[in-house]
């Protein structure tokens, strides 16, 4: 009797067609890989709101143990695959509601940047491990593992949104790294101290234990030494013979869950009423879509927010979400002061599927099946400050973005380098607001906050609302279940004031690029040469 024919390929071991047919050949196959998908959900428990930020350290581990312990270089590939899209979709499943089924879609297209992932592990950690592998590893694997977060936060494929370094986003000490090279540099740091403790897990060699040891030692302190070596911005001072440091009053108003917009307005009209009469305040600030009125069409309710501005002594900062004279929807932040609207900035970047789908000839049917825009949002066309001024007079220009925007560490960052004095969020999450999405939102406040070395604010409809400091530290908040305004005494950074991630921007993310590249260059001229080495023999 003829044996049956022998499959190979690059998995591993050639096994026959028999036993590849075979239904318990199948689940041996897929089991490792559910696992995987299982183990894309761990690291997302570090993210707001379970909040476990110390697991960040070593949630990778079991997913990078499979895809170290993969047959072959394609199965790895194919497990790391896995893992990305079971972290995306735990970590973003609160979209469940305004995507619908093209969750799981999401989920696959962006799990499959993790692929390259996968064959880093196994390429470079495979036993037996040697010292040289071992001290590659951490930074070869954290650069991969950067550039996808690189990719999916491309405006075009959606955002920025669930990078790990945002896990530590309530560690002002270890956000010191963000000072100095973006959220992209806490990730590096925490993928690489993952990598190394895999090596100190499976490493039978104590020498390259060791030198994933001393990686790892090094990636988790860089953080709190540069915070404990390097100053703190310097303040601004209120520029008296004191030179008292120069604080703003800002007041966030969160009139909660109101759905009706006119009633929304008027919550938000007496939450700020109630501060007339108290200690004045600077700013006063509305989250997003505080109201449905095109303040240059409707004189009622520009002359409303113009007396509560007479009334508190400060100018209001409102969110627009309204039909203009075009036709078209937009979301705009207006800076109202007495004498009328100041100055207004537009939404540039919008939300996918919330505030606009993709390719709504082909993904229109989503908003049938789902709570996705119906209709698309007008995007602004630039960003820009809005020229505040405080209680005093002086100027106070504002880097305003609004809710999504905060996601983006280059826009912030080009609102600090343009002179903004306070970065300040407007957002909504009401539609999210039973989920992890507030409170993954507002860590977003504090890591552009230390990324920059300015003060930042989020004022929310609905919750949260918060302030922090230039180092990220969190001020004052209103949780979910809250009402009123949240005032605060926000102190300011001195003018000028510039971070190295200010200064030399998206560096780490770049050279994360060009090192996984070279990576793959490397790993296709081996593979290459492999055949011509086995003619010579």
């Amino acid at each position: 009797m003829p044996r049956p024919p022998l499959l190979t390929g690059p998995d591993g071991p050639a096994r026959s067609a028999s036993a590849a047919a075979r239904p318990g050949g199948a689940a041996a196959r897929y089991r490792p890989r559910l696992a995987a998908l299982a183990a894309g959900a761990l690291p997302v428990l570090a993210f707001p709101a379970p909040g476990v930020a110390a697991l960040a350290w070593v949630a990778l581990v079991p997913g990078l143990l499979l895809m170290q312990r993969a047959p072959g270089a394609r199965e790895a590939a194919v497990r790391g695959w896995w893992f990305g899209a079971g972290f995306i979709l735990t970590g973003m499943s609160w979209l469940l509601s305004s995507v619908g089924p093209a969750l799981p879609l999401i989920a696959v297209v962006f799990g499959s940047l993790q692929a390259g992932v996968g064959l880093a592990v196994w390429r470079l950690l495979r036993p037996p491990l040697t010292v040289r592998r071992a001290l590659l590893a951490p930074p070869v694997v954290a650069a991969v593992w950067l550039t996808t977060e690189y990719a999916r936060s491309w405006p075009a494929l959606g955002g920025p949104w669930a990078l790990l370094g945002a896990t530590q986003w309530q560690h002002p000490a270890v956000l010191a790294l963000a000072s100095a090279g973006g959220i992209w540099l806490v990730s590096a740091a925490v993928v690489a101290v993952n990598t190394a403790v895999l090596v100190l897990l499976t490493a039978v060699d104590p020498r390259p234990r060791a030198a994933a040891a001393l990686l790892a030692a090094a990636a988790l302190a860089a953080g709190p030494l540069l915070f404990a070596l390097r100053p703190a911005p310097p303040a601004a001072t209120d520029g008296t013979a004191a030179q008292e440091p120069r604080r703003l009053r800002i007041a966030l108003v969160q009139p909660g869950i109101v759905d009706e917009p006119q009633a929304r307005f008027e919550a938000g009209a007496r939450a700020t009423s109630a501060l007339v009469g108290q200690r004045p305040v600077d700013l006063v600030v509305w989250g997003e879509s505080s109201t449905a009125a095109d303040l240059d069409r409707d004189p009622a309710a520009l002359d409303r927010l113009r007396a509560l501005s007479a009334a508190t002594g400060a100018e209001l900062l409102v969110g627009e979400d309204a039909r203009k004279a075009d036709g078209r929807i937009s979301k705009d932040a207006v800076l109202v002061a007495p004498g009328g609207v100041v100055d207004r900035y537009r939404k540039i970047r919008l939300v996918p599927f919330g505030e606009y789908i993709p390719l709504r000839p082909v993904l229109g049917w989503v908003a049938g099946v789902s709570r996705a825009a119906g209709e698309n949002r007008a995007p602004g066309s630039d960003q820009r400050l809005l020229p505040a001024v405080d209680g005093s007079g002086r100027p106070l220009p504002l880097g305003v973005l609004i809710c999504f925007e905060s996601a983006f560490p280059d826009m912030a960052r080009t609102a600090a380098r343009d002179g903004a004095r306070v970065l300040v969020y407007q957002s909504s999450t009401s539609t999210f607001q039973r989920t992890w999405a507030p409170e993954q939102h507002v860590s977003l406040a504090a890591i552009r906050a230390a990324e920059t070395g300015r003060p930042a604010v989020q004022a929310s409809l609905t919750g949260v609302s918060a302030a922090f400091d230039a180092q990220g530290r969190e001020l004052a908040r209103l949780g979910t279940d809250d009402t009123g305004a949240l005032v605060v005494d926000l102190p300011l950074t001195a003018p000028g004031t510039a971070t190295w991630y200010l200064r030399v921007g998206d560096v780490v993310p770049l050279t994360a690029v060009l090192v996984t590249a070279g990576a793959a260059a490397l790993t296709v001229t081996a593979r290459r040469r492999q055949p011509l080495d086995s003619e010579r023999k």
